[in-house]
Formats: structure tokens, sequence, C-alpha cells
């Protein structure tokens, strides 16, 4: 296995880092670069366009296959579209933050953007965050990787990322995120048995790439001297 066709699973819970990582990560590897949150976002972004009570499940699955999503995989300039319209900035709304968690919990949405996600991903050479990437979307990924960090770290960091929050409420939502997507029914927010665990609290964000980067590099490695012996 070569650094470009692998496949990097990187799970876990709002604000551990898996978006700063991953496009680290993709860009220091020369690899595609896929947010699979983004592409719940969007989604959601544009039930709530249209009016849609998200917490009707049968309403939502009912428009599941109706948007057309196009996800950019550069992890320098990371784009999401809907129908067209660029929607990168709308999907960090606080609204689309409070109402994304309803709309991933339902299996017809999960099940249109796995197999998206999974077209995406196809022959490798990407870096894949999410919540079940290393579970659900990619369980075969070379490498797994699974990010957590102390609440407050993760608070601050989405924080950041978000318009029109607080550091206060980002904390209770994130709190209220985390009891729902671990508890749904499809595809819960779960560390796969072989994934590697980091605690990104005590590094700085080059540190955490560098500690992927390694990863990845020692599993191509590996690979490679295996297929040697062979």
């Amino acid at each position: 296995m070569g650094v470009e066709t692998v496949v990097v699973a990187m799970d876990g819970p709002s604000g551990s880092g898996k978006s700063s990582t991953s496009r680290g990560v993709a860009a220091r590897l020369g690899l595609r670069y896929l947010d699979t949150g983004a592409m719940f976002r969007a989604i959601t972004w544009w039930l709530l366009q249209r009016g849609v009570d998200v917490e009707d499940a049968a309403a939502v699955a009912a428009l599941a296959d109706a948007p057309v999503l196009v996800s950019g995989t550069d992890p320098a300039a990371p784009s999401i579209t809907v129908d067209g319209v660029d929607v990168a900035g709308p999907i960090r709304s606080a609204q689309v933050t409070g109402a994304v968690s309803a709309v991933s919990a339902v299996p017809e949405i999960r099940a249109r953007l796995l197999r998206e996600q999974r077209d995406i991903i196809g022959a490798g050479g990407i870096v894949v965050e999410g919540r079940d990437i290393g579970t659900v979307v990619a369980p075969d990924a070379a490498v797994k990787v699974y990010l957590t960090a102390d609440p407050g770290a993760r608070a601050a960091r989405r924080t950041a990322e978000l318009t029109g929050t607080t550091v206060e409420a980002t904390h209770a939502d994130l709190a209220r995120r985390d009891r729902l997507d671990s508890g749904r029914v499809t595809a819960p927010l779960a560390m796969a048995d072989d994934a590697h665990h980091i605690d990104t609290t005590p590094f700085t964000l080059e540190e955490v790439v560098d500690q992927v980067v390694r990863l990845v590099e020692e599993r191509a490695d590996g690979e490679g001297r295996l297929a040697e012996r062979r």
C-alpha cells in the first residue's frame, strides 16, 4: 500500500480537532480530504430553507434524495454546494448546528450520504473525517484515528468555527450533541476497535498532525516491507 492510495478515517466528537487535523494531514501527504459532517449540515441547511420540520423524521426521509450535493476534496480550500449554491459559510450557523443531529439520525439521510461518501473515497488517497468513518463508512481504512479533547478545549475550538454563538452556548450544545450522536440507533458515534486514540488537549495542531502522519507513513512502510517479503 502506498500513501497515495491510503484511506485515513478520522473520527471523534465536535471540537476534538478533526477538521484542522484532517486538512493538515491531507495537505502534508498530498491526499484528498472529505468532511462528512459538512454533508449532513448541507442537507440540514437545505431542509431549513424550505421550512421542513427537522424533528419530523418522515418528512426529512421523504426529501433525503432531493438536494444535489457536491463536496470538494481540496484540503487547502474545502467546498460544498447544494443545488449549485455555495453553502460553506451558511452551514456553520447556530441554526444549522442546532438541527443537524436530528437530521443525521434519519436512516434515509445516512444511507444516501453513505453511498456518496463511499463513491468519493473510491480507490483511496483521502483523509475522511466524521463520526462513523472507521466503524461504518470505511471500516477497512488502513489508518483509523479517534480524536478527543477536554470539554473546555472543544467548546473554545468549536465556537471559533461557528457564527452567532458563545463559548457557553457551544459547551451546552456539544454536550447535547454528544448524547444524541452516541445514542442514536443508526451509526452512533463510536471508536473503532482498531483505532488509534489521541487526546488532542495538550498538543498543538502541528503536533497532532505529526502524530497522524507518522501513523500513515509507518503503515505504508510496513505494508511495503510485507510486499517485498512476498
